[in-house]
Parts: structure tokens; C-alpha cells; sequence
């Protein structure tokens, strides 16, 4: 691919979208010597109170769309739900990375799976539900099986695990009668997530494979490098690159990968930075969010070596509500400060409230088992259980 001019400070780069990924997409952008407008609705979004300007606002206001263009370079999203309207009005104008036709793919299960099928790609046996007829005459070997909404489902949310052809029309309805996919589940042996970046001449540059750990649907803790055969590892990641060199991808990419009886299967891409990836902040001689500051600018990716194993917690609004209080209490944040190797990231969000994430701390050691447990000590310390 011919090389593109790139984008250099003090350049002012937009962001759509403004939780935690989007606050440590600032940061980065700042370090390296650019501004940052940030477009979301949230008067007290993370990312918006970190930016140069916080434009609190509909994705599809185009009137402040036409204020990104006119100040913005270029723009990127930090959450893959942003309208695919408002991706290509503004790629009309100024470069926008990821696409929309990459994104697309990522943020409907469906077409995410369909993706999956037509490339070869390893993935659980699935059947696209779009009303209630589709499931009437499911073959037997597809349950027990995962009914999940096809649109706007996370950590859990939108989920339903069900036995037969019955529970996944009583959970289909339960829906709304959304557009679904129906996924076999699979014995788990472990979960693991590659992250990567891809610019737009098509250079690649992959993170050390994450293993990682769920507590009631959303990411406990992940452990890089991942404990798992290197020949398995070296195959997720030859996986994660297909997927974006197939999707035409330039931004930080992330790819989380189901390992059922020794065989690797996708579970689903994220058109973005990924929790998972969070170590990379303290661990990694580039992080994941600098990647993708430099493949949204055209400039060289970084070296993504990691430096040290590390293990990252999450830090959930529960943790504010401990012992029963109907009222959030701020944690002893004293009790993860004492461990040396330990490092604290809070996000600064308004308010806590159970299963949203709040913060995250990052245990770095020469070996990832050391570093787990130090990491688990920590986790138990603070407060979190494993209930």
C-alpha cells in the first residue's frame, strides 16, 4: 500500500465515544502531544472530562459532526455502537479509523458470525435467529446453547443460556423478539484475547495472547502472557491478523478466542482497544491505546513487547457497596497502594453502581505466576469475592 502523509502534533484528533477506553485514548493522545475533542452524550463521561473539549451531544447531531470536521484531523471511536451513519458522513470529510464497514461487522452478531463462516475462520456452531419460526426445528445437538442478542449486548447483558428449542423461544421473546444468534456452547478449557493494531499501509503488530477469567458475564481478571501451548498461542494470534487484514482494519483491534478440548474458536471481535488489553498500560513498551493513536495519525505502530508478566484486576461498582451498604463507600485504596509492584487506575467515574466498571489495577512480576498471585492476594484484600 502506498504510504499516507501522517497526522503530527499538535494536531486536534476526535473521539466518539467517551467511557474508560476513550479517557485512556486521551491520555495517550496528550503524552504524545496532541488535543482531543471528544464527542458523547454523558455530561460526565470519563474521556470527556480528560479532553480538550467535550462535545455533549447525539452521535447523530450533524451539526456537531460538522464541528469535528471543521476542528478534527481525523476521528476514531473507543465503543463499537457508534450509528454506522455517523462513521461514514465522517469519512465524507476526514479519515476515520476504523471504517464504517469494519465496524459494522463487529457490532452486530450476526454479521460478525456470517464474517466468521465465509472466511474459514474457526467459530462455534450458530444458527441466526430472526424470529421465533427459526428456532422451531433446531437439530438436538445445538443445545445447550447461548441465546444472545445480536445488537448492543455486553458483559453478560443480553444473554440467555438455555436447554432446548423451547427455552430459546421463551428467552427470544423474553428479547423483545430482537434479531439473535443462537451459539452451541462449548466446554470451556480457558478464554483468551488477542489485541493488535493495523495502519493503513497494512503493517500489524500483535500483543502477547491475554488469558482471562469472567465472574458473572464480564472480565475478572487476565493474565499475559497467557498460560497456554505456544502453538495455540502462535495460532490466535495468526487468527487475529487474518481477521483484520479480511476486514480491512487500521485502528487497535481485539479478538477474543474460546479454547474448547485443545481447539481454538472465535468468540467475537472488538472494534477497539479491549479491557483485556488494560496491562499493556504498565507491562508493554507500547500500550494498546498509543497504538491507536499512531495508526489514527498514519504514524509507525510501536513495539508492542511486553516488559514484564502482569495480571489485571477489574474493579467493579460492587466493591463500593461491600458488607450490604445501601449508600457507595470509597474502598481503602491504602490496602493496594502497599503492594510495591501493584499499580492503581481509577477511571473517575460519577457514580458507582453494581457490575460497572470503575477501575482496574495492574500487577507486573518477572513470571505471570508470580504476578497472579500477588494479583489474586490484592483482589481478596480489597474486598472482592468469589461468589
Amino acid at each position: 500500500m502506498p504510504a499516507i502523509d501522517p497526522i503530527l502534533p499538535p494536531a486536534t484528533l476526535g473521539l466518539l465515544g467517551g467511557g474508560q477506553l476513550g479517557r485512556f485514548f486521551v491520555l495517550a493522545a496528550h503524552e504524545m502531544g496532541y488535543q482531543v475533542w471528544v464527542l458523547d452524550p454523558d455530561p460526565n463521561s470519563p474521556a470527556g472530562r480528560a479532553a480538550d473539549r467535550h462535545l455533549q451531544a447525539d452521535y447523530e447531531d450533524f451539526a456537531v459532526l460538522d464541528l469535528l470536521v471543521a476542528h478534527c484531523a481525523a476521528v476514531t471511536t473507543e465503543f463499537e455502537n457508534v450509528p454506522a451513519a455517523t462513521l461514514e458522513y465522517l469519512a465524507k470529510f476526514i479519515p476515520v479509523r476504523p471504517g464504517a464497514a469494519a465496524v459494522a461487522v463487529c457490532q452486530n452478531r450476526i454479521a460478525e458470525k456470517t464474517f466468521l463462516a465465509d472466511n474459514g475462520l474457526p467459530h462455534g456452531a450458530f444458527v441466526a435467529v430472526r424470529s421465533a419460526d427459526d428456532l422451531a426445528e433446531l437439530p438436538a445437538h445445538l443445545f445447550p446453547a447461548i441465546l444472545k442478542v445480536a445488537r448492543f449486548g455486553y458483559d453478560g447483558k443480553g444473554q440467555a443460556t438455555v436447554a432446548d428449542a423451547a427455552e430459546a423461544v421463551h428467552a427470544f421473546n423474553a428479547f423483545g423478539g430482537e434479531a439473535c444468534v443462537l451459539e452451541q456452547r462449548l466446554a470451556l478449557d480457558c478464554e483468551v484475547s488477542v489485541v493488535l493494531a493495523r495502519e493503513a499501509c497494512g503493517e500489524v503488530r500483535v500483543f502477547p495472547l491475554a488469558e482471562n477469567r469472567h465472574r458473572h458475564g464480564i472480565l475478572d481478571v487476565s493474565i499475559t502472557p497467557a498460560r497456554v501451548d505456544a502453538a495455540l498461542a502462535a495460532r490466535a494470534r495468526e487468527v487475529a491478523e487474518h481477521i483484520a487484514i479480511r476486514l480491512g482494519y487500521v485502528g487497535t483491534l481485539a479478538v477474543e478466542f474460546f479454547i474448547s478440548g485443545g481447539t481454538l474458536y472465535v468468540n467475537e471481535m472488538a472494534p477497539r482497544p479491549h479491557n483485556s488489553g488494560h496491562a499493556t498500560i504498565d507491562a508493554n513498551l507500547t500500550d494498546q491505546y498509543m497504538q491507536q493513536v499512531r495508526a489514527l495519525c498514519g504514524l509507525p505502530l510501536g513495539e508492542p513487547r511486553a516488559h514484564s508478566a502482569a495480571v489485571m484486576v477489574n474493579l467493579l461498582g460492587d466493591l463500593w457497596y461491600r458488607g450490604g451498604e445501601e449508600r457507595a463507600r470509597e474502598p481503602d485504596w491504602s490496602v493496594l497502594h502497599a503492594v510495591p509492584n501493584l499499580r492503581l487506575h481509577l477511571y473517575g467515574k460519577h457514580h458507582a453502581r453494581a457490575g460497572r466498571k470503575m477501575g482496574h489495577f495492574t500487577v507486573v512480576d518477572h513470571e505471570a505466576d508470580a504476578a497472579l498471585a500477588t494479583a489474586l492476594a490484592a483482589r481478596a484484600a480489597i474486598g472482592i469475592g468469589d461468589d
